[in-house]
């Protein structure tokens, strides 16, 4: 461990160096992934100096047990030392498990409406809600791109972007159905109901992640429908994407125009393609996929929102909180960490195997 950490202080101290040089900050492209690496970096070299820190104190302390005047002293403060050098240990090791170089990612987001007629949809729009106030909350924007509204409110299916600096981090434990418990507004005999809404989280596409033929594509233009101002149903601006060969459907309108309607289209479906190319490269490593939480299948079950005990489950991880208003009020980083938490836990556990 204390090898890896050297090399990677070492490389954190190059690059400190390399952004220094005039020939480096000209070059933008250049500046730019050192500076994403560095970044990387940054928390491993930081708890790495504070753990050295640590060891050169537990070794002067130890020393100090040999005063006749400071060795009680030093007796006493030994433990605590001790602490903080196995608590930092832990925290070396998680940050020493391979990053998902995807961590840093935009992210689409897709819910739709499921088994349950009008209250799916109606729960699928509480979900978007729930997503964009925890988005707001971590300093993340959300554009919506695509968005059918439900006949009783809600929506049969939205799609929509969270952009921020480690966005998928947080969202990629999402993908799954959510199911909900409560009796719904639609329902006169006030008998409990339970619906379903899936979610499917996918890290945006970069340029070098994917590439597209134009000969792959058909593209269809036609007129708005929806949410989207005084410009829906006046213009022909709405864009329909099919990828050919995988017949990978995607659907944009509303921006106002429709170059840009075409420019998130594609953003979309390079998504979509990188998702599944990722899929299929984990299948054919064995059990990666299926080691993870959540494999991003819309068909598991996630989790459950009860309304009459205020009660939300995540059932991958038996994780519960009653705090389900505040969880639909965005309020989502406890379930979140206990997630990040036990993943790290599962792949730390699969490296120790290894």
């Amino acid at each position: 461990m204390i090898e890896r950490l050297e090399a990677i202080e070492k490389r954190y101290q190059e690059i400190e160096t390399e952004l220094t040089k005039p020939e480096v900050l000209s070059n933008i492209n250049k500046t730019k992934d050192l500076s994403k690496e560095m970044r990387d970096l940054e928390e491993t070299v930081t708890v790495y100096q504070e753990y050295k820190k640590i060891l050169s104190a537990i070794e002067e302390t130890k020393e100090m047990q040999k005063d006749p005047d400071l060795g009680e002293m030093a007796r006493e403060e030994l433990p605590g030392l001790e602490e903080k050098k196995t608590a930092l240990e832990s925290s070396l090791e998680i940050l020493l498990i391979p990053k998902d170089p995807n961590d840093s990612k935009n992210v689409i987001v897709e819910i739709r409406g499921a088994a349950g007629g009008d209250e799916a949809n109606i729960f699928a729009g509480d979900l978007y809600r729930m997503y964009t106030r925890y988005a707001e909350k971590q300093g993340f924007k959300c554009d919506v791109y695509n968005a059918i509204d439900g006949e009783a409110g809600g929506f049969s299916q939205i799609e929509f972007m969270i952009k921020g600096n480690g966005a998928y981090s947080k969202f990629k434990y999402e993908s799954g159905s959510h199911r909900v418990q409560r009796v719904p507004v639609t329902e006169s005999n006030g008998r409990l109901q339970t619906s379903t809404a899936t979610v499917l989280v996918m890290p945006e596409a970069e340029e070098v992640d994917i590439e597209i033929k134009q000969s792959d594509l058909r593209i269809d233009i036609y007129r708005s429908s929806g949410c989207g101002g005084q410009g829906v149903n006046t213009t022909d601006s709405a864009v329909r994407i099919t990828h050919l060969p995988t017949n990978t459907v995607v659907t944009c309108q509303n921006e106002r125009s429709q170059i840009q309607n075409k420019e998130q289209a594609m953003k979309v479906l390079k998504s979509r393609l990188y998702e599944m190319k990722q899929q299929e490269m984990e299948e054919k490593e064995g059990n990666v996929r299926r080691s993870k939480i959540g494999s991003g299948d819309r068909a598991e079950k996630i989790r459950t929102y009860n309304y009459p005990q205020n009660r939300v489950t995540d059932h991958r991880i038996g994780f519960t909180t009653k705090n389900l208003d505040r969880v639909m009020d965005g309020d989502l980083e406890d379930i979140i960490n206990a997630l990040i938490t036990e993943d790290q836990k599962r792949r730390l556990a699969g490296e120790e195997e290894e």
